[in-house]
């Protein structure tokens, strides 16, 4: 989270729209979010419904992996990072800054 912080202004500069999910409670992720400084939306999947969709539950741990996804305007996912590579946001924020070809 805190690497999205610092590459918010970059992500924005490109109009991406930088969201967090946590199976946290929202008062919980608020508090997180607080605590590190985030300014960007943190969404609660209280009881982890949509992370059991998204298959991303880990039942060994009673928790979901690391992820993140940059879903393009059209509803597809462009680009994803899982696990330890979802916490450096670098190749989202590549993806994000290289020009779009035209259609």
């Amino acid at each position: 989270m805190k690497n999205f912080q610092k590459n918010l202004k970059k992500l924005e500069a490109t109009d991406t729209q930088v969201l967090g999910v946590s199976m946290d409670s929202p008062f919980a992720n608020k508090a997180f979010a607080d605590s590190i400084g985030v300014t960007f939306p943190l969404l609660s999947d209280w009881g982890g419904e949509v992370t059991k969709q998204y298959g991303l539950y880990v039942d060994k741990y009673k928790a979901p992996r690391r992820i993140n996804f940059l879903i393009g305007k059209d509803g597809r996912i462009k680009e994803e990072q899982i696990d330890n590579d979802a916490i450096d946001p670098s190749k989202i924020v590549d993806a994000c800054e290289r020009p779009k070809l035209k259609q």
